[in-house]
């Protein structure tokens, strides 16, 4: 029977054949009977019903999971979701995703980086924040809106670009990533509970504390981790209010400690941009349950400046208070941490203060929950064989491996964050030029030529040798472009700076741009 073969398809489009099989396969394009029924059990138009059925059949936990679906318990993995399941017109709640993600100790953090390692003064830090992250938070915000076009999750999306097997590689990066920032939040966030504790409980239990919290809204899914975004991100604020209340009479531009040099700043700009565009590869996983017809001006609005706000405000108050510190005995005093720094600014509010630290450090949560939710699709992705498995049982596999780590790493935490940052803008910066010149390049910024039905059909999809070949191809001018403590470039050895992130972004794009138009005219179609 696999000797049979169908007959070219012809006219623009394909032809129906069999069952929700339009658009599968293109014109003059002849397809194996076997290949076709196997293409036809996995794209069927009631493929949602039947992946929901598959799952109930090979998870061993059937009536666990029925019981915690019936508590609001989220267990859809990557599968699409398919029109009549995208019903949330609450398009706000994506901004407060990312308003609580960002609005926490780790932006804190970030911002001291800037006086603390690279020298620079308060107002080149703010300027170097405010226009990098405002650049930086334009792909997740473009990309957010293709959540409820789609019903994708990101890194299925990008399938499209990178093909079925290659999406592997920047899911692994996507992956490093996630639990590089899991880590950091954890670290820092048990820190900051230790420094309320006076020495009654170590980082460890802190940082144990964080995890397990994060677990619990991650786990639920969806619609407990929007609630819990909505509401985290208000004492936090209150939290940072307080601190410029009490401690704002001591912050001023206080000049850098080092001649600026450009150097300086654009390895700053390099931290900055690795803390914002990484969120690109989440994008629209928080946006597939939206709406098809939502309007993407608002996806857009509410993602940008969710992202952006928190970001720099939070980021350039770091920066402040980090470079005026010298300058207040009772803030150097206690600025081993960001923590610290933070409980020192709230000292003449005495107890009050150190409840306000706490809220501080719980303020991390929000962004491990988030990311932990993430987490768990990707590792869908990066095993496909996986999708059977409730999505929840992936946020006990992601604390199970944050956990010892940060444990592990809690001593080196600034040596580690800059590193981290600096580091992750680079792959980050390939995926997103990739998968913007696929969209709007050769699919017209048109959604109906992504074919839904063959989302996880390998034959189907890109090739992906267009992508890694241009992502591979591109570190032959990163790497020389690099700074960071354990490798110096040639080129950023002679004063350019860390500009791998930018060359990374050129670079790649014009490497993609004729490898796919090739594997196009190869293959005969997307």
């Amino acid at each position: 029977m696999s000797n049979h073969r169908f007959p070219p398809a012809t006219g623009h489009h394909s032809q129906h054949i069999g069952r929700g099989m339009s658009q599968a396969i293109l014109p003059n394009q002849e397809v194996d009977l076997k290949e076709f029924t196997a293409i036809s059990r996995a794209s069927g138009e009631d493929s949602d019903v039947l992946d929901e059925n598959d799952l109930d059949r090979r998870t061993n936990a059937n009536a666990l999971t029925k019981l915690l679906t019936t508590w609001g318990v989220e267990s859809r993995g990557i599968h699409p979701v398919p029109e009549h399941k995208r019903t949330d017109t609450q398009y706000h709640k994506i901004f407060f995703i990312w308003f609580a993600c960002n609005l926490n100790a780790l932006s804190f953090s970030a911002g001291t980086l800037g006086p603390l390692v690279f020298g620079l003064g308060v107002k080149t830090s703010c300027l170097v924040i405010l226009f990098f992250t405002f650049l930086c938070s334009l792909p997740p915000a473009y990309l957010a809106t293709w959540g409820p076009r789609l019903g994708l999750r990101q890194m299925v999306q990008a399938r499209y670009s990178f093909g079925y097997f290659g999406v592997i590689v920047p899911c692994i990066l996507n992956l490093v990533n996630m639990v590089g920032f899991c880590i950091l939040n954890c670290i820092l966030g048990g820190q900051t509970l230790a420094s309320v504790a006076d020495g009654n409980f170590s980082w460890s239990v802190g940082i144990v504390i964080i995890a397990m919290i994060s677990l619990l809204v991650s786990f639920c899914g969806y619609n407990v981790l929007n609630w819990y975004e909505r509401l985290a991100w208000f004492p936090v604020l209150v939290v940072y209010l307080v601190a410029l209340g009490v401690g704002g009479k001591h912050l001023y531009d206080v000049p850098p400690t080092q001649p600026v040099t450009p150097a300086g700043i654009l390895s700053f700009a390099s931290v900055v941009a690795g803390f914002v565009i990484t969120y690109s590869p989440l994008a629209s996983d928080f946006t597939s349950y939206y709406r098809p017809d939502a309007p993407s001006w608002r996806i857009f609005s509410y993602t940008f400046f969710g992202l952006s706000i928190p970001i720099i405000t939070v980021q350039c108050l770091g920066a402040t208070a980090a470079a005026t510190a010298p300058y207040v005995p009772s803030w150097e005093a206690h600025s081993g941490t960001a923590g610290d720094l933070v409980l020192a600014m709230l000292g003449p509010v005495g107890n009050f203060g150190k409840f306000l630290t706490v809220i501080l450090a719980l303020s991390v949560t929000a962004n491990i929950a988030t990311t932990f939710y993430s987490i768990s699709l990707n590792i869908q992705v990066f095993v496909p064989k996986l999708l059977v498995v409730p999505r929840y049982i992936f946020s006990i596999v992601a604390t199970a491996i944050v956990l010892p780590v940060a444990i592990a790493g809690s001593h080196r935490f600034y040596d580690t964050l800059t590193n981290f940052l600096s580091l992750i803008g680079y792959w980050a910066s390939a995926y997103v030029v990739i998968v913007l010149l696929e969209h709007i390049l050769f699919r017209r910024c048109d959604f109906s030529k992504y074919d839904l039905k063959v989302w996880n059909v390998p034959q189907l999809l890109p090739s992906g040798v267009a992508a890694i070949a241009a992502g591979v191809l591109s570190l032959a001018l990163v790497i020389p472009c690099m700074d960071q403590i354990w490798f110096v470039g040639p080129i950023a050895e002679r004063g350019a700076g860390d500009i791998g992130f930018e060359v990374a972004f050129a670079l790649t794009g014009l490497l993609y741009i004729p490898f796919r138009a090739f594997e196009i005219r190869i293959r005969g179609r997307l």
